[in-house]
């Protein structure tokens, strides 16, 4: 259940660093998002020690198996062990991957499992790794996974105001509670959207530069929906690097 409590220990649970920081005076505090337990808060005692391997283990995007036990929403890590994963390298790739992992972090509910999402984290680091520059194909789709896995996805290919199917040569509304509209409700937050462009992304379509320009726009107004103010810290990273595509 969203948001509940896990008891006891759990050991040898795959997940990644989402994001970590120091705590006290030698610990990490460390966000993870795990398999079977979806994010989990820890706190790694001693991993900031000068004789501790730890802190060099729980690097972002580094898979990891880990242990942990406590009775509250902060968990006390107890081992931890690489796995091998990829590499992402610098620029766009790296900055991407940042993206991806402070979208979990502010926008999941801890002690929620979502293994579906956790695979298609695992599936875009891969495409990251190989992406050759062209990130923004990957970057939608996850947004894509992680508004489904939030309850917010919804259907390119039909206004949910009218029920009616889109068409190719008709102009569209987006509200990130309903989805494409016919018209321009009073939550609408973009309008003259390309019908033609909701159809190609209906059908996972993302060559077109009209459909990766409304895909970037509607996950852009969705995600700033769900953060509700909050800032995101790696949209910095692209805006130093002169790239447009987060």
């Amino acid at each position: 259940m969203a948001g509940s409590v896990q008891h006891g220990s759990v050991q040898q649970e795959p997940a990644y660093v989402l994001h970590r920081r120091p705590f006290r005076e030698t610990s990490l505090l460390v966000d993870l998002f795990s398999l079977n337990h979806g994010k989990v808060g820890l706190v790694a005692r001693g991993a900031s020690s000068a004789r501790s391997a730890t802190k060099a283990q729980l690097q972002p995007f580094q898979p990891v198996l880990v242990d942990w036990t406590g009775r509250s929403d902060l968990k006390t890590l107890t081992h931890v062990e690489n796995r091998p994963g990829v590499q992402l390298g610098q620029g766009k790739a790296l900055y991407s991957g940042f993206y991806l992992n402070e979208l979990l972090q502010k926008l999941l509910s801890p002690f929620d499992p979502a293994p579906e999402l956790f695979a298609a984290y695992i599936n875009a680091l891969e495409q990251l790794s190989s992406a050759a520059g062209d990130v923004e194909p990957v970057l939608r789709r996850f947004e894509m996974h992680l508004a489904d896995n939030l309850g917010y996805g919804f259907d390119w290919a039909r206004a949910m105001d009218s029920g009616e199917p889109v068409q190719p040569d008709r102009r569209y509304c987006y509200d990130p509670q309903h989805g494409i509209l016919a018209g321009p409700g009073d939550a609408a937050r973009l309008t003259g959207l390309s019908g033609s462009a909701l159809l190609a992304l209906a059908d996972g379509d993302l060559h077109s530069s009209d459909a990766r320009r409304t895909a970037k726009q509607v996950m852009r107004a969705l995600t700033d929906f769900l953060l509700q103010g909050k800032p995101l810290n790696s949209r910095a990273l692209f805006a130093g690097g002169r790239s447009t595509d987060r």
